[in-house]
């Protein structure tokens, strides 16, 4: 490392390399990890600073070397570099090698350091190939010579959003049929054109996060989809045939293809108990926003909707699976250990590292119905001694040792089988932050106890050679050896048709891939496997003989009946992009074998019959032989909820209306009417909201106060239909403020009168708020306001005001380490909480879900970081309460959260938890503000022993 490429004081240097080394030194006792893992694996720390640097994504190489990422210039937007660690010439790639066998690297060379490089967050070793993924781009550095420096850069692809942004460009995994499997996350736009010509785009809602993530919105690719939001793509090496495979998450970190061919992926968000992991089927629907990516999930929860639920949409048509919900946390890399060398029992073990949740989780895969879903979850490697669903804050002050600190950011598995786990040390995560200056990382080497591993010597000169190395643990050394299989033609058919029959599922896997490639011999081998006993081998065979190009037809004949819902449903996806007639012909045995809730079947015929949807309606009426509504099996009434097709509408409004029927089936009839778009929807919803049953009629009123803002828009004269009681109020508001206050002419006593009648009024409240916001409160009305805004009825108009205006008494400053001192009292920090923090958050049963929740806050902050984000509000704002301030024509300033925005309408949630639909026509300005709406404590009157026992009372809910 060059002096010139690091600039941070001088002290600061000494102490960071003191803590550097003394953590080297501890680092020397295989027993002091600190990690709790299974007895029959054990933990050694393999390397850590300065060896390497705040590693993002590691991979391994074909001799058995860990290559990492590191993300020094993290955030540079917000740390400088007089107070953390920064590189001038940008962020590195470098290369760890344990060169004498004793367990621990003992050498690291910079591979690259590059100026493009801010953030990196994905890496790829492919042979002489380095893939390192980088918003805006996917570049590609090559060596030729084998010196381990670059010899040619090339950017791989570019268009991608998210610069020094974590919800960007992921790693490239190479997978078991030649192609490159990636993904980014939801900050885009990304506008990305492939070497073929074709052009991906997709956005969303998403903004913020950095300063350069200012606009963002769903967009029509090239191949007519509208993508939304973050994508998990393929493309093959040459760059051309960039292809989505998943849309509509919002930051997974990496997306996994196993030697089956199936995706793994997680995706994680701030909010309290919603990451997932999920197998991802194809075209999948992930659900994070709405399906054209203009409203947020809270702008589309429903009544009675659990946070879950409405977070990944799972209560709308066409979305996909969640998978296993893991609770709160940030997971990271993702991995599948397919070998046995860490020994059997972990053969198969999907693997999700979570930063957030100081664990990398391990997973079983099972089949359910015609899906995959992760089972089974535990703790592999922790810091943690017990399981705990919610974030994890595991480094307080009491732990001076500091053994227990794990961030995990990526695993990877190396030559020899073992398992390295990346941790990249911060002490906060989420929030777009970074707070560890000193740029602290660390790898961890898990193998099993008392066993040396050994890195076996790679030669794929040979037949021979590169079966086995098909065989190896590595996946971009298993990905070489295929693609050099590929390229010998029959010579290795013999080998790998043993492979195929042989005892390991995965390498049988593989093979089959391979031979799908060759000659026609081969695929008749291929073919072979259709009828294997293993289900995923049949459907893997399926999947490689369709990529390959064979003719599906008689695949489908031979396999329309398999058993396993999970082939047949691979059957509905291989004849999706088929053309009428085709499907016609096939699809309507596998529309028979379908059983009502399975959601991965449902979803496939829906994605197969979307483009006809009004031909398969009629067809489906034939398929199950029923002339009468009232007397559909639930297949029906599934099929017809997920097409939603027009000319069902009145076959669906008919069911809803039939009180003869069980409410919950009624209710499913209403759903599938509010995603159809047409006046007859907007009419049966109207009949519906008169409905005598109660619950009926609310929801028909749900769904018309909200339609009315999107998809219904222009299908009826809506100011014929009343939903909105408080207009006339908010009329009479708006009037006193523009004839009163902003008129200079009025007298002092008559603006004051003006003033008073907006600040004691809930609605005026917020105007004036919003106001003093926009900086356009006359500053000669501002002591007027602040004589009555404290004595407003509404509470949050109250508490917000405190931003702005001083309160009688109010505390100027605070010393967290002196309010850390003192003991606190639970009891009377509920009280408190209740008093000044329920108007916007909640904390167990009580308070309500405007701002984040707050029960298991001190499990993701420790006690100094919770209170830091108290006393300073504005230093970490979650993504969805960003405030925002929109003015309209007719003199409305409406502040609060963004939750909504099309090319119709703007849906603002403000501080009272009122939603706001305004036309963009009438928008005059909407602008994102610098300041989140959260109150700093002082103004809400609070003192330091106020905020110890608010403290020592969210601390016991998360217990």
């Amino acid at each position: 490392m060059s002096s010139s490429s690091l600039r941070i004081p001088a002290v600061a240097y000494l102490l960071s390399f003191i803590f550097i080394f003394s953590c080297t030194q501890k680092g020397k006792d295989h027993n002091q990890t600190g990690l709790v893992l299974p007895d029959d694996l054990e933990a050694t720390l393999w390397a850590e600073t300065p060896l390497l640097y705040n590693p993002t994504n590691i991979d391994v190489d074909g001799r058995g070397r860990v290559w990492v990422t590191e993300a020094v210039n993290y955030r540079n937007f917000k740390n400088d570099s007089l107070h953390h660690l920064h590189r001038n010439g940008g962020d590195r790639v470098v290369i760890l090698e344990d060169t004498d066998g004793d367990g621990h690297a003992d050498t690291s060379k910079v591979f690259v350091q590059d100026s493009d490089l801010v953030a990196p967050v994905g890496l790829a070793v492919i042979g002489n190939k380095v893939y390192v993924s980088c918003s805006p781009n996917l570049i590609v550095y090559t060596d030729t010579n084998g010196d381990d420096k670059p010899d040619s850069k090339e950017i791989f692809l570019t268009g991608f959003g998210g610069f020094d942004h974590d919800h960007s460009l992921h790693a490239v995994y190479g997978g078991a049929n030649g192609a490159l499997y990636f993904n980014t996350g939801n900050a885009g736009p990304h506008i990305v054109k492939d070497k073929s010509g074709f052009t991906l785009r997709s956005g969303s809602m998403y903004t913020g996060g950095t300063p350069y993530n200012k606009k963002n919105e769903a967009m029509i690719s090239d191949d007519g989809s509208k993508w939304v939001g973050g994508l998990a793509l393929q493309i093959q090496p040459d760059g051309t045939k960039l292809k989505v495979l998943g849309h509509n998450f919002r930051n997974a970190y990496e997306v996994f293809p196993d030697s089956y061919g199936n995706l793994w992926q997680n995706d994680n968000d701030d909010q309290v108990l919603t990451c997932r992991f999920s197998w991802i089927p194809e075209s999948g629907n992930a659900g994070y926003f709405s399906t054209d990516g203009s409203r947020s999930w809270q702008a589309d929860q429903r009544p009675g909707q659990d946070m879950f639920t409405a977070h990944w949409h799972q209560d709308d048509p066409g979305i996909m699976p969640a998978g296993f919900n893991t609770g709160a946390g940030s997971p990271t890399g993702v991995l599948r250990i397919e070998n046995s060398e860490l020994g059997e029992k972990y053969r198969g073990m999907l693997l999700s590292v979570d930063a957030g949740r100081n664990v990398v989780f391990g997973f079983n895969a099972a089949i359910n119905g015609s899906g995959l879903m992760p089972v089974n979850k535990q703790n592999l490697v922790t810091s943690l001694p017990a399981d705990n669903e919610l974030y994890v804050w595991d480094d307080s002050s009491a732990n001076s040792n500091k053994t227990n600190w794990f961030r995990p950011s990526d695993a990877a598995l190396g030559t020899d089988g073992a398992l390295f786990i990346a941790d990249w040390y911060d002490p906060v995560v989420g929030g777009h932050q970074m707070n560890d200056s000193l740029g602290y990382g660390r790898i961890y080497r898990i193998t099993p106890k008392n066993k040396k591993l050994t890195s076996p010597q790679i030669n794929l000169e040979t037949v021979d050679g590169q079966v086995k190395a098909l065989a190896n643990p590595a996946i971009h050394v298993r990905y070489l050896a295929a693609a050099r299989l590929r390229n010998e033609g029959d010579k290795a058919n013999k080998q790998l048709s043993t492979l195929v029959n042989g005892n390991d599922p995965f390498l049988a896997a593989r093979a089959i891939w391979i031979l799908a490639a060759g000659s026609d011999d081969a695929k008749k081998m291929v073919h072979l496997s259709l009828q294997n006993k293993d289900p995923m081998l049949r459907a893997t065979a399926l999947r490689a003989l369709r990529y390959y190009g064979v003719d599906i037809k008689p695949m489908v004949t031979q396999l329309q009946h398999d058993s396993s819902a999970f082939v047949r449903r691979e059957l509905i996806v291989a004849i999706k992009d088929s053309g009428l007639s085709v499907k016609r012909e096939l699809l309507v045995p596998l529309i028979k074998s379908y059983k009502t809730g399975d959601r991965w079947y449902l979803d496939a015929l829906g994605q197969a019959m979307d483009d006809n949807s009004s031909w398969w309606y009629d067809t489906l009426q034939q398929v199950y032989s029923v002339s009468e509504r009232n007397q559909w099996p639930q297949e029906m009434s599934d099929l017809a909820w997920r097409l939603h097709s027009s000319n069902a509408s009145d076959d669906i409004a008919k069911r809803a209306l039939d009180s003869t029927l069980p409410v919950d089936k009624r209710q499913q009839m209403l759903t599938a009417l509010a995603f159809i778009p047409t006046k007859e929807s907007v009419d049966y919803m109207l009949q519906l909201s008169k409905s005598p049953d109660s619950t009926i009629a609310a929801d028909a009123l749900y769904w018309l106060s909200f339609r009315q803002g999107n998809e219904w828009l222009a299908l009826t004269d809506w100011s014929k239909i009343p939903l909105n009681t408080a207009a006339e109020r908010k009329k009479a508001i708006l009037k006193v403020k523009q004839q009163i206050m902003m008129d200079e002419r009025q007298s002092d006593y008559e603006r004051r009168a003006g003033v008073r009648s907006l600040a004691l009024d809930s609605v005026g409240g917020k105007q004036l708020i919003a106001m003093v916001a926009g900086e356009t409160l006359p500053a000669k009305l501002s002591k007027f306001v602040q004589e009555f805004i404290f004595y407003n009825p509404d509470a949050a108009v109250r508490i917000q005001a405190g931003r702005y205006f001083t309160r009688p008494g109010q505390v100027k400053s605070y010393n967290i380490d002196s309010i850390l001192m003192q003991q606190p009292d639970a009891a009377k920090g509920k009280l408190l909480f209740q008093q000044n923090c329920t108007v916007c958050h909640k904390a167990g049963d009580i308070g309500n879900s405007i701002a984040p929740d707050l029960t298991k806050i001190s499990k993701k902050m420790d006690p100094p970081t919770l209170l830091d984000a108290i006393v300073n509000p504005n230093g970490a704002i979650v993504f969805g309460y960003e405030p925002w301030l929109a003015n309209t024509k007719d003199g409305q300033s409406i502040y609060g959260f963004l939750v909504s925005q099309d090319s119709n309408f703007v849906v603002i949630k403000d501080i009272s938890g009122e939603q706001h639909r305004l036309k963009t026509t009438s928008i005059t300005s909407l602008k994102k503000q610098d300041k989140g709406l959260m109150p700093d404590p002082g103004s809400m009157g609070l003192t330091n022993k106020d905020l110890a026992d608010i403290t020592g009372y969210l601390k016991s809910m998360a217990n």
